[in-house]
């Protein structure tokens, strides 16, 4: 099974293993990572699962929706590579994924 790393805000990284198909939200909660809520439950209506994608998994991954991008637009600090993270599912070419988590998310 692959693995991702989250990074909090304080700079603890939470190594998780992903089942392929499974969002990066989901993985996150299966797993008690701090900094990720999910309040939607995945539906990409609120935000509370955003993070910032390792830049070098960008071309990996499927462009944002324009739920997503408008989504994105409430967020304190967006980045080019902020992403909700109930947007991603993960894939093997996923493997050693990191994302960074906002501190407005703690």
């Amino acid at each position: 099974m692959p693995t991702l790393v989250f990074i909090d805000p304080q700079g603890s990284e939470h190594a998780v293993e992903a089942p392929v198909g499974r969002s990066l939200m989901q993985v996150a909660i299966d797993n008690g990572v701090p900094g990720i809520l999910g309040d939607c439950g995945g539906v990409c209506s609120c935000a509370t699962c955003h993070g910032y994608i390792d830049p070098s998994f960008s071309d990996r991954l499927p462009p944002r929706t324009e739920t997503e991008q408008f989504m994105l637009e409430g967020v304190p600090d967006l980045r080019e590579n902020s992403r909700l993270c109930c947007q991603i599912r993960m894939q093997p070419e996923l493997a050693g994924l990191r994302v960074q988590l906002p501190d407005e998310q703690v």
